[in-house]
């Protein structure tokens, strides 16, 4: 029997790590090729890890819950046959390997990633990053007196903290004898941690399960981060409206997809970023990044009531045609939860269809690191002021609702409001002779 190391595939140019969610198989399961063996989250997408052999499950490296490194090999697999395998490296002498052992041990207790969800204090991506990269621990992070907004700890106090250490060997020294402490008394907070109670014994008490306390930390995260300010505009549709009921039966039958408002909204959002590229932007501590392609987030809802951002690459690049086949294929598969990593990456800009649940218009969190999101209101039809050379009159209109929100740090209201503008010319100047 020979053994076959199960790893981490790479699942994206831009994911470096996933949590692993579940295990299932366990040790002395036969595995067929190709089957799932177990399933791992990253910051957005869950997914399955297949096998790429058949064999037995001889031995499972990590635990639910560990963050796990693409590459790294999280378990054994035995396999018959002449099947080629990567085998373990040839064990070292029994007293080279005990002190390698013991540096390992101490190398990763220094360098395990902090876990931040314990404490009470909220701290920024960027410090978070920071105190990961220079080995400062929660409790060091939540003892540093924060300079910013309600006692935040900003970039520069970490900074300054990380350069007045005197004793860099103190964070070394307080990791043996911190382990066994959190060993023991790893199950305590569980017994512990504060449970909302039902004061009339009726109400049902549900924890949030892992991607809603992710959009949770997300959201929260994004409004103590940007400074939201919104815009909103109201834009006659009824060309676009007429021009989708002549051709949508034609356009499924030739393209084999249905056509839907929201890859021609998608269209115009693509062309306005081309004419602003000031939106096209994102923000990095104190530097802005100018996004040379143009990626749409398309903020879908999932059945279990949860959102996720799926990612349109090189929009600006895809006729209608080619748009509606990615709105389409990205919005069935995170219904089917079918989405990769990869395909929620990357996204210079985002866009909401708040009217697809009857919403006139909304006030959205900006999808960080991005500095804006357009909500995209329902369709009505109402009176309005029609102007023709033999005067004005009243008449049904099909109308909507844009709504920009734009970070004020980098985004000011001519830039913001240019270009929700922008979206609106292109929507009413829509060509209702043109072919799709």
């Amino acid at each position: 029997m020979a053994k076959f190391e199960l790893k981490l595939p790479k699942m994206g140019e831009s994911v470096a790590e996933a949590t692993i969610t579940n295990w299932l198989k366990k040790v002395g399961d036969p595995i067929e090729a190709d089957e799932a063996v177990l399933e791992i989250a990253t910051d957005k997408v869950d997914s399955e890890v297949p096998s790429e052999v058949s064999g037995v499950l001889s031995e499972i490296l990590f635990n639910v819950d560990d963050v796990v490194k693409v590459g790294q090999t999280i378990a054994y697999i035995e396999v018959s046959g002449g099947v080629a395998v990567e085998a373990p490296k040839e064990e070292a002498p029994a007293s080279v390997a005990e002190i390698e052992k013991t540096v390992e041990t101490a190398q990763q207790a220094v360098a395990a990633p902090q876990d931040f969800s314990g404490s009470d204090k909220f701290f920024s991506p960027l410090v978070k990053n920071i105190a990961k990269e220079e080995g400062v621990t929660v409790a060091e992070l939540e003892s540093i007196q924060g300079s910013g907004k309600d006692g935040r700890v900003t970039k520069d106090d970490i900074l300054g903290y990380v350069a007045n250490r005197k004793e860099p060997k103190a964070v070394s020294q307080q990791v043996p004898a911190q382990a066994p402490v959190a060993q023991m008394s790893s199950p305590a907070p569980k017994a512990t941690a504060a449970v909302p109670v039902s004061v009339n014994g009726g109400d049902e008490i549900v924890e949030m399960d892992r991607m809603r306390k992710l959009i949770s930390g997300y959201m929260v995260a994004s409004v103590q981060t940007s400074a939201h300010v919104q815009s909103f505009i109201e834009v006659d549709v009824t060309n676009i409206v007429k021009w989708r009921d002549k051709v949508k039966n034609a356009f499924e039958k030739r393209e084999g997809e249905k056509l839907t408002f929201t890859p021609i909204f998608m269209e115009a959002v693509a062309k306005a970023l081309k004419d602003f590229p000031g939106m096209n932007i994102s923000v990095d501590g104190e530097f802005i990044i100018k996004r040379k392609n143009i990626n749409l987030g398309m903020a879908a809802a999932l059945p279990n009531g949860n959102l996720i951002v799926p990612v349109i690459k090189n929009a600006d690049q895809l006729n209608l045609v080619g748009m509606a086949k990615a709105v389409n294929d990205l919005g069935n598969r995170a219904k089917a939860g079918k989405l990769k990593p990869d395909d929620t990456q990357g996204g210079t800009y985002t866009v909401t269809n708040v009217g697809t649940f009857g919403s006139v218009f909304g006030t959205p969190i900006i999808n960080q690191p991005q500095v804006g999101i357009l909500a995209l209101g329902a369709i009505r039809k109402v009176p309005a002021v029609i102007e023709t050379p033999e005067g004005d009159f009243i008449g049904i209109r099909q109308k909507m609702f844009l709504s920009h929100s734009y970070d004020h740090r980098v985004v000011d209201g001519a830039l913001g409001g240019s270009f929700v503008k922008r979206v609106a010319d292109y929507l009413e100047a829509f060509d209702v002779n043109r072919d799709f």
